[in-house]
């Protein structure tokens, strides 16, 4: 397993950890984040969802750079950051802080493309993911961040950026996994 591969893959293990942190109860209290009070544990957790968040650009730079593109880390790179995101937004529902139809508008289209990949594999075909694909799970993980921290620092401003932030992240899924759909369409076409 190369370099990149063995990042998108520590991104994964991180993922049970946040959820530790985010849902065990240490009793760390409250804190406050730039004017925003919230328990330690979310602005943990959400420093934790960040770093691992930033793998994702890392393993790629690294695959580019070095020429380490691989079959694996094309399939490894979107399935992890998917179970990273879904782990984020269902912990976000469990606490109110994200509207759950929005959470489900999000995962439902993770799970038809990841449905959509695999039909593709079966054709012998790796997607990798465009630009479009990019900015959806950059648009997300703006929005995750910003609610786990609370809305910090524009609760204080009255500023509802991390609302905002997901109604434009469910914006980009959607339009993301459409164009995902109608550019692999030709998969539907001689489907029996």
């Amino acid at each position: 397993m190369n370099l990149p591969n063995k990042i998108t893959v520590s991104r994964i293990l991180m993922i049970p950890l946040f959820l530790v942190i985010m849902l065990a109860d240490f009793g760390w209290g409250d804190m406050t984040f730039l004017g925003t009070t919230m328990p330690a544990a979310h602005f943990w957790g959400a420093m934790l969802f960040i770093f691992a968040s930033t793998t994702d650009w890392i393993d790629g730079y690294y695959a580019r750079k070095l020429n380490m593109v691989t079959n694996l880390g094309k399939f490894l790179d979107p399935l992890a950051d998917k179970l990273l995101v879904s782990a984020a937004l269902i912990v976000l529902v469990d606490f109110d802080l994200a509207a759950s139809w929005i959470v489900i508008v999000i995962i439902s289209r993770e799970f038809a493309v990841t449905g959509l990949r695999l039909i593709l594999a079966g054709e012998g075909e790796v997607v990798a993911a465009n630009m479009l694909g990019k900015i959806k799970t950059w648009t997300q993980i703006i929005a995750i961040a910003a609610l786990l921290l609370h809305n910090a620092p524009f609760e204080s401003w009255g500023i509802p950026f991390a609302d905002f932030a997901l109604w434009v992240a469910a914006f980009f899924t959607v339009w993301s996994g459409w164009d995902y759909f109608y550019l692999n369409r030709r998969i539907f076409k001689h489907s029996k």
